[in-house]
């Protein structure tokens, strides 16, 4: 094999298939690249068994082959290489010579054959949306998944499709991140649980250019994104969602709305008093026509008070402060309505459309 590419297609390449290479595995072969230009097209494959990437790389092939090659070293030697043409040639013992101006590796490769290919999957179930709108709502509810949980379900996310919307959902048992999209092209009813790591790794490598599309496609296993010259293969997480309809309501005793970024700013500033780990919450304290937010730690105190326009009832409530900001920083509209009940009950940040829904646990406190 003997293959030509320029610096920048193959350092694009390379970073995106790095996402589904595993890094600790017992499969050692797991920890390669496989590189496949036994056709027309050269081919970069990666696989962990969860989730596997492959993509078409742009170069000349100018002898047919593939091998696979440590991903960690390889992508390294590649960082690294000079800013030009990059040539791979491989011989019968599997060995990689990668040369670039006058730099020239000789790596140890493994037979391609060895390799555990893609699933294939048969497309079916599907969706297409814009990846800037598919990565936006990653980055608009991920932050609500539990990154490590007994609960495997609280570390995906719920991908569902139905009556022309696509709902996406996060929860990690304090939190509920919902956020809903209008979809032209459903046909047909989608319920799946996407791992948080693979949308983690997909938003990486979604274009953020609003006419570049993304297409879907679900099966009773496993999920398929497709895009650019890229696909990206993940196992879905078995089981039922938790009953997310269950834990939302339209009932409230407070209504208040406010500037967005005044009581971001506010509770940003408020958190500086609140050390790591230390659980101690801000207290939120509503009255007609102002919102006090205050915190005390045993490094100090503040206050501040806020404009708002308020409905119902006056109600003190404490809250996480990074529970609220996380949810605030991805709202892109300039005020936000936020619905209270009482200090023991779960707190609503949406908008009009429900294009977003933001549920947020209260803490107690002592006042």
């Amino acid at each position: 094999m003997k293959l030509v590419f320029t610096k920048s297609n193959l350092s694009k390449a390379v970073g995106i298939v790095m996402k589904a290479v595993p890094t600790r595995t017992t499969m050692t072969i797991l920890e390669c690249i496989l590189i496949d230009a036994t056709t027309n097209k050269i081919k970069f494959t990666s696989n962990d068994m969860e989730l596997g990437i492959e993509t078409i790389v742009e170069g000349e092939i100018v002898e047919k082959g593939k091998i696979a090659i440590d991903a960690k070293l390889f992508s390294e030697i590649v960082r690294k290489l000079p800013d030009n043409d990059i040539t791979i040639e491989t011989d019968s013992n599997y060995t990689a010579v990668i040369t670039c101006e006058k730099s020239k590796f000789n790596i140890s490769g493994k037979s391609g054959e060895d390799f555990s290919y893609l699933p294939a999957i048969i497309k079916e179930k599907s969706i297409t949306i814009s990846q800037f709108t598919l990565k936006e709502t990653i980055n608009q509810t991920l932050f609500s998944t539990a990154p490590n949980d007994n609960n495997k379900m609280m570390t995906g996310e719920l991908f569902e499709v139905k009556d022309g919307v696509f709902k996406v959902v996060g929860l990690d048992g304090h939190r509920i991140a919902i956020r809903n999209i209008k979809i032209d092209n459903a046909d047909e009813s989608v319920k799946v649980v996407v791992p948080g790591k693979t949308l983690s790794e997909i938003s990486k490598i979604l274009s953020s250019e609003a006419e570049n599309m993304v297409n879907i496609y679900f099966t009773n296993n496993h999920i398929l994104f497709e895009f650019d010259q890229t696909i990206v293969v993940s196992r879905l997480i078995e089981g039922e969602y938790f009953k997310i309809n269950q834990m939302l309501s339209n009932d409230y005793e407070t209504k208040i709305t406010v500037n967005k970024k005044e009581f971001l700013d506010s509770i940003d500033r408020a958190n500086l008093l609140i050390k790591e780990g230390d659980k101690r919450p801000i207290i939120i304290n509503i009255t007609d026509g102002s919102m006090e937010i205050k915190v005390t730690s045993a490094i100090g105190s503040s206050n501040e008070d806020i404009d708002i326009n308020k409905e119902g009832k006056d109600i003190m409530i404490g809250f996480n402060p990074k529970f609220l900001m996380d949810a605030l920083r991805v709202i892109d509209d300039e005020t936000v309505d936020i619905y209270l009940v009482n200090p023991k009950a779960p707190c609503f940040i949406r908008d009009s459309q429900e294009n977003y829904i933001y549920l947020i646990l209260p803490v107690n406190f002592s006042a």
